[in-house]
């Protein structure tokens, strides 16, 4: 129960480490994929739901300290919902992999597909819901080619550091 306050108490810090931007430039990613690689699938899923309910309730846990119904409606409300996907199919991922879900390159291969699974929630919910834009190479420029290599340092810092904790934290029960 600690390591999952921990958790969420660092996924809320990686939401506040935040460069201003259409869809800001955030550590949120990172947060989701350590706490999945580090926690597993199960734990790492009630993390990353804590936190966006937490942000449901009002409390500002969200970028530019944000939280509430309205946040989750916003123009990135697509984005965050795409972290309780990337969760879901990380968790599903390690269930189908189970006997090599602590494995580097199956960690990094699911967070890299809920990686994707979260950009196309974040851009349709961008486009169709809030109307932001009205073509998908512009939302794509906007909302997605300018993340896809702080998105993939993020990710292998983040597997990397899950991989060193693990074996420091030998406690740790990852599934």
């Amino acid at each position: 129960m600690a390591y999952i306050a921990v958790s969420v108490a660092l996924e809320v810090v990686c939401a506040y480490l935040t460069v201003p931007a259409v869809v800001p430039f955030t550590m949120q990613t990172f947060g989701v994929f350590f706490v999945l690689c580090f926690l597993g699938g199960v734990k790492g899923t009630a993390v990353i739901s804590v936190y966006l309910a937490m942000g449901l309730v009002g409390l500002p846990v969200f970028s530019g300290f944000k939280g509430g119904v309205a946040a989750l409606l916003g123009p990135t409300g697509g984005y965050l919902l795409g972290f309780l996907a990337t969760a879901l199919e990380y968790w599903l991922g390690t269930a189908v992999w189970r006997k090599k879900a602590t494995n580097v390159w199956v960690q990094s291969v699911l967070c890299a597909v809920g990686l994707l699974v979260c950009y196309l929630l974040g851009t349709l919910w961008f486009i169709y819901v809030y109307h932001a834009t009205d073509s998908w190479a512009k939302a794509l420029t906007l909302c997605v080619v300018p993340y896809l290599l702080p998105d993939a340092l993020k990710l292998l810092l983040a597997v990397t550091l899950a991989q060193a904790l693990r074996k420091a934290l030998p406690a740790v029960n990852t599934l």
